[in-house]
């Protein structure tokens, strides 16, 4: 029997897993990709004289997918576990919130305040079903468990920190996600922050993954910005800008809703205005190089609405700063809104705004200790989960196409953007998928 030639367009690690798994199940599979690595979000990037993440990664203990992945590549063993700690900047000071008693002291909240927050915690994580919180905004939901006062003073800040002005129209299955992860980053019992990291970055995690792929006979087509997706005469037809077309049985397009209707003419217009109606949030990050450390912790969340990033992540806090020769790995992250205009600034300004606000936060930070600062962007990031979005508006792998297939993080209703995330989607998908093509779905 004659192998379905399939063919991925986008290689991140979503279409990375879908390209494995399919081709395990005896696929032949071809991934398109127009840019010159594979990875997504997830590559790596020069930042100064070193090679990391362009975007800041960890790992949980409960990332049974991607903890999975990693010992299917043999890379498990590699996996560096560690520590760490969190702070909060609030009222322009920095202070620690890694464990209960330094909960019971925050100077911010009262004694009620902080029982309210508490238990509004508490209480998500133990919900089983997220679907009727897809009812609910995340905001009124806050509020009604936390009280007015600690929404504006806790989560108002933390929620514009990920979703900008985006946060009014998210359902609180985004809480319920964001709660759930965070209670599984903590070993049972000593209720300790525990996050991990392959040696060396996800430049080693792709190179691996790359690898295997090949042996495993996926083609891997680089610097190919597909431009048309459209099916003639039982087949898929994929055609990149530069004039390259590949004829497939089956096409899974594994980009950005908004991309879409663009990309598949042939699409129904109620496919085209579902897949426009797709709300995204992304992300502008600043990766720096710098001489020491600013406080330790991994994660410092900021309510302060006059800083411009939305939070500081200082990756050295738990990978080895022998990766850097003893210097510092430094994230700091903006989440905006699709039309935000701070897209449009230039990156030399940024850079100043950026090390304005460390020196005003951090008064031992100076800017030339900074080695090097690198800027990053990806616009749609995440998918805005609205009120009812799983039913409807939540793109269905199946178009009206039959030999166009649609996999992508819009799929994933009721979790935060992460890898682990991303590879159980693939996972699910390509078991779909495979029975679909096979004749048994």
């Amino acid at each position: 029997m004659k192998k379905k030639g399939i063919g991925i367009v986008g290689g991140g690690l979503l279409g990375m897993t879908l390209a494995l798994r399919l081709s395990e199940k005896g696929f032949d599979v071809s991934v398109i990709e127009g840019s010159s690595q594979l990875g997504g979000v997830a590559a790596p990037s020069k930042i100064g004289e070193y090679t990391w993440d362009r975007f800041y990664h960890v790992l949980l203990l409960s990332d049974s997918n991607l903890l999975d992945l990693l010992d299917e590549l043999s890379l498990k063993d590699q996996v560096q576990w560690g520590e760490t700690k969190t702070g909060f900047f609030t009222d322009g000071h920095i202070y620690s919130m890694s464990n209960t008693m330094e909960f019971l002291t925050f100077p911010p909240l009262n004694l009620l305040d902080k029982f309210r927050l508490g238990w509004t915690i508490f209480y998500t994580s133990k919900l089983k079903s997220w679907e009727r919180l897809e009812k609910v905004f995340v905001m009124d939901w806050l509020k009604r468990l936390s009280g007015e006062k600690t929404f504006n003073r806790i989560w108002l800040p933390l929620l514009k920190s990920k979703l900008g002005e985006n946060y009014k129209i998210t359902n609180a299955s985004f809480i319920w996600a964001s709660i759930s992860r965070m209670y599984a980053a903590r070993r049972s019992g000593l209720k300790k922050e525990m996050f991990g990291y392959v040696y060396g970055g996800y430049a080693i995690v792709l190179d691996r993954f790359q690898k295997h792929l090949n042996k495993m006979g996926v083609e891997i087509h680089f610097r190919s910005a597909v431009n048309k997706v459209t099916q003639n005469d039982g087949y898929a037809v994929a055609e990149t800008i530069e004039g390259k077309s590949w004829k497939f049985d089956k096409v899974i397009m594994t980009v950005p809703c908004p991309q879409i209707p663009k990309l598949c003419p042939q699409l129904l217009s109620s496919e085209k205005q579902r897949f426009q109606s797709v709300t995204y949030q992304g992300v502008l990050c600043a990766a720096l190089i710098i001489k020491k450390p600013l406080a330790g912790y991994y994660v410092t969340n900021i309510t302060d609405d006059w800083v411009p990033f939305t939070g500081v992540i200082e990756m050295t806090a738990l990978v080895d700063k022998k990766c850097f020769d003893g210097n510092s790995l430094v994230y700091l992250p903006l989440y905006l809104i699709e039309r935000d205009s701070y897209w449009d600034k230039a990156d030399d300004e940024i850079k100043d705004e950026f090390l304005s606000a460390l020196e005003s936060m951090y008064p031992n930070f100076h800017k030339n200790e900074v080695l090097s600062f690198k800027i990053s962007k990806a616009n749609h990031v995440l998918a805005i989960t609205t009120l009812n979005y799983s039913k409807e508006l939540m793109p269905p792998m199946r178009t009206s196409l039959e030999h166009v297939f649609i996999v992508n993080s819009a799929q994933i209703p009721n979790g935060t953007m992460n890898v682990n995330e991303i590879i159980g989607l693939a996972n699910r998908k390509a078991e779909e998928i495979g029975n679909l093509v096979s004749g048994k779905g």
